[in-house]
């Protein structure tokens, strides 16, 4: 999936001119790929997750609804490669501020809980990305329950 990603990552916001675009771009890119890699943890992609997940890259990422449905196109294409997660949430990391990588998780739990059913490669793939990016175990549960109620809203 990384590759076709990354592709219409440098096609469309690449900025070579600073160093500042370019992690920005891969921030970018690294939020992307794991919001839409939630959608395919378990064996069912369907409508509420998918627009969750759209709705998550508009907000944080502030892409149109023509650049959203096209990314996500190349992601559902390569769905069946193996996602490396360990490269995106190392640029997380060193990059995100505390906010930005509680604010992550809770877009990752939106989107697990966009179709009413919390299935366990979702949670799993929430709280090892919330390992990884170290979010702590009580801003992960708050962020888990800020999602829930929104959804029940």
């Amino acid at each position: 999936m990384l590759k076709k990603i990354q592709s219409f990552f440098e096609n469309n916001f690449m900025s070579v001119s600073d160093n500042g675009g370019m992690v920005e771009h891969q921030l970018n890119l690294a939020a992307a790929a794991l919001l839409i890699e939630m959608v395919f943890q378990d064996d069912e992609v369907n409508e509420p997750e998918v627009d969750a997940v759209k709705q998550a890259l508009t907000r944080q990422l502030g892409l149109s609804e023509v650049e959203i449905n096209e990314l996500y196109e190349l992601a559902e294409e390569e769905k069946h490669q193996a996602t490396d997660c360990h490269q995106f949430t190392t640029l997380i990391t060193r990059h995100y501020t505390q906010p930005q990588k509680i604010k992550l998780i809770e877009s990752l739990w939106v989107v697990a809980y966009a179709d009413n059913e919390l299935d366990k490669h979702e949670e799993h793939m929430v709280r090892r990305i919330s390992d990884l990016i170290h979010v702590s175990h009580k801003d992960f549960l708050q962020a888990k329950h800020r999602a829930e109620a929104s959804l029940n809203h």
